[in-house]
């Protein structure tokens, strides 16, 4: 069994639930992905074209800054990327998060957090942040996702 890192991006607070009951389960480290400028209700506006998130979906490119780092990636074998899901992709801050490190050789396994929305084209957003790692499909839970689904879904990968 590898060694598993749980890390997390959670704007409102559901996927760190989840992130957290997932950590649990499977007994790994838990890593919060916290940007340097938090998120304020404003900010995730979708509905307002100037709001934060409207912006960073719009430049594709832009990467929010984070807060800390992982202190020992390499301890790792598997590492499991959690997020809500934004306009189909993960939020641009999970690609900071994925480039801050080589992650060559590692299993990366995407899981994301939404009410009714798909993983849409996190995978192909996702692959030219971490070459050389395994990426493996990742799958949307709802807030509700029990430890046990959790826990199966997530042994596939260990």
């Amino acid at each position: 069994m590898s060694k598993a890192l749980v890390t997390y991006f959670s704007a409102t607070g559901t996927t760190a639930r989840v992130a957290q009951k997932l950590a649990e389960a499977i007994h790994a480290t838990l890593f919060e992905i916290e940007p340097q400028e938090r998120y304020t209700s404003a900010d995730l506006n979708w509905n307002d074209a100037a709001s934060r998130t409207s912006k960073e979906k719009d430049d594709p490119a832009m990467r929010p800054a984070t807060a800390k780092k992982v202190a020992d990636i390499d301890a790792y074998d598997t590492i499991f990327v959690g997020f809500p899901i934004w306009w189909y992709v993960a939020p641009n801050i999970v690609n900071t998060f994925l480039e801050s490190y080589d992650l060559s050789g590692k299993t990366v396994v995407p899981f994301a957090t939404s009410g009714g929305s798909s993983m849409g084209r996190t995978n192909d957003v996702l692959a030219p942040s971490c070459p050389n790692a395994k990426l493996k499909q990742g799958r949307r839970f709802t807030s509700n996702a029990s430890a046990g689904e959790l826990k199966t879904w997530a042994e596939a990968f260990l």
